[in-house]
Order: structure tokens, then sequence, then C-alpha cells
């Protein structure tokens, strides 16, 4: 792997690799994110949250994207529970958000155990922070719950599962990795991508689908 000569720096000073990778892979995913937003129409939970979904599937274990994959599931459907029971209790936001998430926490808990005694190791070692990233999807979930109902929540959830996904892929994509860690001034070139992304006064791929037939 050829390294730009900045980088050859940081590494001999102890910047781990990956880091430097996934910092520059980063401009790229938040773009992604705004390119299916602004071209296809796919909203999802804003830019943020697929895109640091993005990177704690990155944080599983190689191979382990099943178990990233599942424990995101788990999260959704298990904040969707936790709401149906909280909602007679007539409590404010945050203090039901906060039981929303101590369900969550205990559950993914509980898929962890199951996990180990499964001898599912990849699943049983996650590390914390992978997981506590995607434990605060509970809180977008219930918010959109709350605003625009379980129908709309549900439909951004596949959409921020959709799109993570495709940043992994994109993030786990050795030669864009290479092109970055030998050419970083290549992340520049997201400005004016954004740039014309935010310009952008065309239809949506979404909506010529939606009005295909209007059209013709």
């Amino acid at each position: 792997m050829t390294l730009h000569p900045l980088f050859l720096n940081f590494v001999a000073q102890g910047v781990p690799i990956d880091t430097i990778r996934y910092i520059l892979m980063f401009p790229l995913i938040v773009t992604l994110v705004a390119f299916f937003r602004q071209v296809v129409g796919i909203k999802a939970f804003g830019i943020y949250t697929p895109s640091i979904v993005t990177f704690a599937f990155l944080a599983f274990d190689p191979g382990g994207l099943k178990y990233g994959v599942a424990i995101f599931v788990s999260i959704i459907l298990v904040g969707m529970l936790s709401r149906l029971l909280l909602r007679r209790l007539r409590i404010l936001y945050l203090p039901r958000v906060a039981i929303s998430l101590t369900i969550v926490a205990l559950a993914i808990l509980a898929i962890l155990v199951a996990g180990g005694s499964l001898h599912r190791t990849g699943l049983a070692s996650v590390s914390i922070f992978p997981l506590l990233i995607m434990i605060t999807l509970v809180e977008k979930f219930v918010a959109t719950q709350i605003e625009k109902g379980d129908k709309v929540a549900l439909m951004l959830a596949g959409e921020t599962l959709f799109i993570s996904l495709v940043g992994y892929f994109l993030a786990r994509s050795s030669t864009i990795a290479e092109y970055l860690l030998a050419f970083p001034w290549i992340v520049l070139l997201t400005i004016p991508v954004n740039i014309f992304l935010g310009r952008w006064r065309g239809l949506r791929l979404s909506e010529l689908l939606r009005f295909s037939k209007l059209l013709k």
C-alpha cells in the first residue's frame, strides 16, 4: 500500500492507519448520504445517523456485518415495543426516552449473553462503542414515531439501514482506501460535489417513479 508522505509521518508517530483511513472516508460517506437525499430521495434519519451507523458496522469484527444488522433490527423492534408499553404512562418525553434506552440496553445485553451461550464469539465479543452508537438510534426512532407515526418511523429506519450498508461497502473498499491514502486531496472533491447537490433542482428518482404515469 502506497502512503502519502504526510501519513507516513503520522504512522511513525503512532497514529493507526485504520484511523486515518476512516477519517478520510467520512467525507465520502456524508456525501453519499447527501446524494441519496437530494438525487435519489431517500431521507433516512438525517445525515449524521446513517453515517455513524456505517462506522458502527465497521467497528464490528471482520465478517461481523450480519451481527451489526441483527443488532440494528433488534434495537428498532425493541424500541417500538417499549414505546407501546410506555404509551399508557403519561410522562414527559425525556424520561420516556430514558426508559426506552434502558429497555433496549438490557435487550442488547440479553442478545450478547445468548450469543455467548450459542458460541457466537463474534457477537458476544462486540465492542461497547458500536453498541452505544446503535442504541442511540432509539431516540431518533421514538421521536419520529411521536411526530410522524409508526409507518414513517419504520420507513426511515429501513432507509437508514440501506444507506448505512451502502456506506459500509464503500468504506470497506480497499481500492478506494488505497487512493485516499496515496492522494488525500481527493477528499476535497467532495466540496464541489456537495455544492452541486445543494443546487440540485431536478426531480428525485423517487419522484420520477412516483409520478411516472403522469410524466408519460
